[in-house]
This record gives structure tokens, sequence and C-alpha cells, in this order.
């Protein structure tokens, strides 16, 4: 195309005049400043003629605007002044003096490098059941292609709908599978049904007759609660304890001889029903017997200790020694508790404590079977001998560890706290012995005790005769479980430490072994160590038998030895010695508090042993009268109280 020479122009006004002579050309009026309203959208692009951008010219006549239409409708993308012409071709004006014409722009070049897309294939799309949306979408009718400058259909065109799936039937498909809990929920109630079904039915029940109550009874069906039920009162000769043991261990009150008379006595019974003597004697004997079995300190232990006394450690054979003791120690025993018995004494005849290694805290570590042969061990290497000597017998038997009231406690001091629970330091067993019973028993204390540094054999029986309960009071378990009581109460650490003594007070002092003569050295009477003299009381001094069927002549070294209490007078400026009451069980003496002595003095329980040089077992209270001042006497001191 040959360009066309721009006339020139020497003013704005010659070349406004050429431009208004063009019939393409109208000037636009003139509108006062105020803001242009957006233009309304088209729905059709208008290509854009070539020629006329290349030249340059002015559209031969300008689009008149229509009018708003009244649906407020998002504003579309601003509209170019030459974007709509009519003419192909357009005479190019003159260029403008001083500026350099424009290139020429390349359309067709443009348009080749910006291909058409391919119509969009319609889509369905599915609509929710219910929905109000329609079952044809229509899209914006400014899609993003209409902003291209080729393209030419129109988005209202059938090939640019999306045509929605017609709505499906929910109803129509399959039902699902049940889950696994349905599975798991149905499966439970077909077994009940099941289970029920096989159960037999029972017949139905009979009515019940309506019992006539009889005028004279009393309606206690009828009758409203009354409140709390009250006890019986007391009788006119009780006296309330001082404290919860005094009433525990208060003994019988004895026989008297003038007995107030009944108004009317009894029917006599029958000569034929009375039984003989002899058959009070065997029934009273076998009621005895079977008591005494239970009880494991009357309980008749001389065969097993002497099986134990026969096999000493130097004759045990090198190989496999602790299978070898328990054959000969349990094999000949069918009892557990007599197997139980036999182990225990043996490590009192072939086991010493270690003094050495325990004062010196070179404790060294030892097997088995190295203890058994090396003769020596702490309370950890007994518990393991007797450990594995009981479980290769065949008894439930472990090991089990804790505190122990042994050497180095020191009982609390009178208003002094109990220390932090520490229950290490100690070890004993658990055995199970006669019908199924689980005894809590001590081979390291029941062989011996340490005293000023040196060790002492001494076999103390009651560490395998004790109840459980006595044992707890000198022995703590490092588990709750262990303490094996038959009530099942497991005791707290304070209750441990302070034993039977009331809080703030002070156990009083034992000397020897008192369980060898018959007497408890748990539940006697007062509890505290301290006695008040200025209490204006009586004082109750008390104690009981070791078992109920230990009998002297069986159980101990003969008859018992009288048991007496040095007092000092009012204020301590008379000392006198006072026997103790007995009725074979228990033993006890009232005595008023300012009698006792004086504050700071001791108050001492005596067993009269010899008097004039003779043993002095079975003497009475009649013959200690008869010989006091005139024979020599001698006493063994048992407990110490302190006067405050």
């Amino acid at each position: 195309m040959a360009e066309i020479e721009e006339p020139k122009f020497n003013s704005l006004a010659d070349r406004i005049a050429a431009l208004n002579k063009q019939k393409n050309f109208t000037s636009p009026p003139v509108i006062a400043k105020t803001k242009r309203p957006p233009p309304p959208p088209n729905k059709q692009v208008v290509s854009i003629s070539t020629e006329a951008v290349n030249d340059h010219t002015p559209p031969s006549k300008s689009p008149s605007l229509p009018a708003r239409p009244q649906k407020r409708e998002p504003p579309p993308l601003p509209q170019r002044t030459n974007s709509q012409l009519t003419e192909p071709a357009v005479e190019s004006l003159p260029a403008l003096p001083g500026r350099p014409p424009l290139p020429k722009r390349n359309t067709s070049s443009q348009q080749e490098q910006t291909p058409t897309l391919p119509p969009r294939r319609p889509t369905q799309q599915l609509t929710r059941r219910g929905s109000n949306s329609s079952e044809i979408s229509h899209i914006s009718s400014i899609s993003n292609l209409s902003l291209s400058r080729t393209s030419t259909t129109s988005v209202d065109s059938p090939a640019a709908r999306r045509v929605l799936a017609p709505a499906f039937d929910q109803a129509k498909l399959p039902p699902l599978p049940p889950s696994r809990k349905e599975r798991e929920t149905q499966a439970a109630r077909e077994a009940a049904e099941n289970e029920a079904a096989e159960r037999p039915t029972l017949p139905p029940r009979r009515p019940s007759r309506p019992v006539p109550k009889s005028p004279n009874l009393a309606q206690v069906d009828e009758a409203p609660p009354t409140g709390p039920r009250r006890l019986p009162p007391q009788a006119s000769s009780f006296v309330k304890p001082k404290n919860g043991l005094e009433g525990l261990s208060k003994p019988p009150p004895l026989p008297t001889t003038n007995r107030p008379t009944r108004s009317s006595s009894p029917p006599p019974v029958p000569v034929s029903s009375r039984p003989t003597i002899d058959q009070i004697g065997a029934v009273t004997a076998h009621a005895a017997a079977t008591n005494a079995a239970g009880c494991l300190m009357c309980r008749d232990f001389s065969e097993p200790d002497r099986v134990a006394a026969l096999y000493p450690s130097a004759s045990l054979p090198r190989q496999d020694p602790v299978s070898y003791l328990a054959q000969v120690l349990c094999g000949p025993f069918p009892s557990a508790t007599d197997k139980a018995r036999a182990i225990f004494t043996w490590c009192h005849h072939n086991v010493a404590y270690n003094v050495e290694e325990f004062f010196g805290k070179c404790i060294k570590g030892r097997g088995v079977e190295e203890t058994i042969f090396y003769g020596k061990a702490v309370c950890q290497g007994y518990a393991e001998v007797y450990e594995a000597i009981a479980q290769r017998a065949g008894l439930d038997c472990f090991l089990v560890g804790g505190h122990g009231k042994g050497f180095g406690y020191a009982a609390l001091k009178r208003g002094q706290a109990p220390p932090p629970k520490n229950a290490t330091g100690h070890a004993w067993n658990a055995v199970c012995i006669d019908n199924g019973q689980w005894k809590l028993v001590d081979a390291c204390w029941g062989a011996g005790h340490i005293g000023g540094g040196t060790y002492t054999k001494k076999f103390s029986p009651g560490m395998f005769t004790l109840s459980n309960e006595k044992f707890g009071d000198t022995h703590f378990p490092s588990q709750d479980r262990f303490f094996f009581r038959e009530d099942g109460r497991t005791p707290t650490w304070e209750e441990y430490i302070r034993g039977s003594t009331p809080p703030g007070e002070e156990n009083p002092q034992w000397f020897g072994d008192v369980t060898e003569e018959g007497v408890s050295r748990f539940g006697f009477s007062p509890p505290a160590k301290h006695i008040p003299v200025n209490s204006n009381e009586v004082v109750r001094f008390q104690f009981a038998k070791a078992c109920e069927h230990w009998t002297y002549e069986k159980n101990g070294k003969g008859p018992p030895y009288l048991l007496l209490l040095k007092i000092h007078g009012v204020d301590g400026r008379n000392d006198d010695l006072v026997p103790l009451d007995s009725d074979g069980y228990w033993w006890w003496v009232d005595i008023p508090a300012r009698d006792l002595g004086a504050p700071g003095m001791e108050v001492q329980l005596f067993a009269l042993t010899t008097v004039n040089d003779r043993d002095a077992r079975g003497y009475t209270k009649e013959m200690f009268y008869r010989a006091k001042g005139r024979y020599g006497m001698s006493w063994a001191i048992w407990c110490v109280w302190a006067l405050v």
C-alpha cells in the first residue's frame, strides 16, 4: 500500500477544520467535567481493521452511547476509542509537525502467533437432590475468551453452554454392606438370644398366701424407724478402761464365794443325761489338742529340730548341697510347717552372723552354696539360704526386704517425731505352710543376736512361731502386700515405729527373753514408759501368757516364776516388793500412783529366781510372804518404767 503524503497545517484550527470536512469524523461535543458513566457491556467483540490501525486514521463515525440498563451489572473493561469501525479503510491523517510517524503494526502476524482456541466441549454437572439450581448452568456473559481480540464466538451460543446430568434417585442405589461395629453388635445380640433360648425357664411362681398377723404380735414391718440401735446398759461393776489396750487385756473377775442366791432355782437335770467324768475329760483333751495343733507356739517341733541337728555343713557333699539339704531336712515330714521349721533350725546350727564384715562395712556378696560352706552371713545371706532350700523342697517361699528393729534401732524418746520412712536394711522370708497359710520367718534373728560388737549364738524360736501381726511389730516390709496379716490391715510407718505406745510416749524397757518363761511382751499395761505419780489414779500392771495353749511342763522349763513389782512408797521413802496375782493366764496388780514413788525413780518388774540359794520355780504368793525377811532372795529384772 502506497504511502500518502499528509498535508501540512499552519495552525491547530486549520487541522481541526480539515478533520471536520471528513465524512467519517465529527468533533465530540463539549461535555461538562462530570463523572463519565461506565460503558455498557458488549456481548460481541468486533475485529479491528488492520488498515485503520496501521494508518492511524480516526473512525469515520463516533458510536453513540446507549442508555444505561436498569439492572446493575459488574462494569466491563473500558473500550478503546477506535475499537468499533465500519469502514475497512480510512484516509490517513497528516502527521503532526515535529512528531515522527508511528510504526506499522503487523496485525496478520499477531493473529498467526495467537491461535484461536477450539470450541469447548459441553460438560455435564451433577446437581444435588432438592437443589434450586437448574439442570443447565450458565456461565458468565463475559468469558475469559471474550477478552481476546481474535475471539468472535458469542458466549450465549449453544456450544458454550454446560449441560448437567439429570438428577438421580439415591433410593435406587444398592444398600451398603453392614460395618464392623454393626456386625459385632448383631453377633452379640444373636448369642444372647441363643443363650436365653437354651436356658431352661423356671416354672411360674405360685402366689404367696397372706399370713394372718396375730393381734398380740408387734407390727414390726409397719412400724416407723426409731433411730439408731441402742446398746444394752453397762453392768454396775463395769469400769471403763483408760486406754484401748487396758480394755482388751483386762483379766476376768476372780471367783467369789459369797454369791447371792437366786429366788428360783432351775429344774434338776436328769441323771441319765449327765456325762461321766471320763467323757468330759476326753472331750476337753481333744479340744485342747485341736487348738494346740493350729498354734505354732504350742506345737511340738521336737522332731524337726532333732533332724536339723544331724546334718552339719561339714558333712554335706560339695556337689549340689542345696538339693541334699532339701531331701534330708524336708523328706521325712509330710507337713509343710515341719519342713519349714527344719530349715529354720538348721540355719541356727550352721550359719553365724558375720560381725567382721558387718562392722567393717565390707560385706561381700556370696552365692548360696558358698555361704553354706563358709558358715557366715548377714541377714541377706540367711534369707537366701532359707529360700533356696525351701524352694528346692517344693515349698512356696521368697525373700522379703524391709526395715527391722534390730541392732542400731533406738526407740522414740518422749515427744520425738518418727523418722522419715526408710523400709530398708533387713531381709527375711515368707513361706507357705499348712492350709496354704503364708508365714513370716526370720532365720537370722532366730539363730542369735549381736551385743557389744560380738555375736551370741542363741536359738530364738519366736522368730518362727510368732503370728504375722506380732511379727510386724518389729518388721516393716518394703511392699505393703507382704504384711500377711489375718485382718488384712496395712499398718503405717508411724504405727510401726511407735508400736503399741501412745503418741508422744516411749516403750518401757524389757530385759531378757520373757517368752521362754511364758510371758508375752505384747498387750501389757501400762504401755507407756513414763507413769505420772500425781494423777491420783490407780495404776494397773498387767501381763498375759504367751499363748493360751502354752503349758509350763510341755513348752516351758518348769513351773512359772513368781512375778513381783518393786515400788518405793509415798515420796520414795519406803521400798517394797508386791507380788502379782495370777489365774493361770493373766498376771496383774493394782497400785495407787502416789505409792509408786517420787518423780525421777523407777518401777521394776522382777521374777523371783532363787530363795535361800534354791530354785524358786513354783513359788506362790503365800510362800513368798512366809520366806520374806527370813531367807536370802535373788531376782531377775524383766521390765522397767520411769516415774514423772
